[in-house]
């Protein structure tokens, strides 16, 4: 069985949607208010849309009023990786998939309660599956 989480770059850019591939491999960031997910609070889990990796549930989604779905944490520790972010002169932490690394947005120090921290994630680097 291949490893679909170890694509080339030409990979990934032809089996991705540009947006997609913007966002996920090059560390995009989509238009705040534009994601199809933003306002989205079915119940369900949210997946990465590169490797399908579980990252973050329904329930500790919440709206932050910053334009992207923001979450107060993500499915297990392990999901998702932490990286110093220095790029457009600030100093941010980003978030990728643990899996597959793919950009999926930042995580902030200003979230609700019982975390206190704000994953703020793109939706294009998001899929949401629905509770059965």
């Amino acid at each position: 069985m291949t490893d679909e989480t170890k694509r080339s770059d030409a990979e990934w850019r032809e089996i991705l949607d540009p947006d997609v591939y913007r966002v996920t491999r090059q560390a995009g960031t989509e238009a705040p208010f534009s994601g199809a997910l933003c306002k989205l609070y079915e119940p369900g889990t949210y997946s990465c849309i590169c490797c399908g990796a579980e990252l973050f549930r329904s329930e500790t989604k919440y709206d932050s009023r910053s334009g992207w779905p923001s979450f107060v944490e993500p499915v297990s520790e392990d999901a998702v990786a932490l990286h110093e972010d220095r790029s457009h002169g600030m100093v941010r932490t980003e978030v990728t998939c643990a899996r597959c690394d793919a950009h999926l947005g930042h995580v902030f120090p200003d979230g609700p309660e019982p975390t206190g921290l704000r994953y703020c994630i793109n939706s294009v680097a998001l899929e949401h599956e629905p509770e059965e």
